[in-house]
């Protein structure tokens, strides 16, 4: 499993978006911030159209992101 303690930004609750990772203190998932990355928002755009998302939250999702596909094989 994930350790999320690691994590100061990223929660998983089952009655939060069906428990999906996501940031907490909002109800933006992981993926979603994600997919504004890869839409081409920067970090500030994000955290400025999707207050209170700070510029340190973007940037441990990605940091989660990481370590979840990287866990990717073992866990299949």
């Amino acid at each position: 499993g994930m350790e999320l303690e690691k994590y100061k930004h990223i929660g998983v609750d089952p009655e939060m978006l069906g428990g999906q990772p996501y940031v907490k203190g909002t109800r933006l998932s992981v993926a979603f911030i994600l997919s504004c990355l890869s839409q081409g928002m920067s970090v500030e755009e994000i955290s400025e159209t999707y207050v209170p998302v700070t510029s340190e939250e973007v940037s441990e999702v990605l940091k989660f992101a990481a370590e979840v596909l990287d866990a990717w094989p073992v866990a299949a």
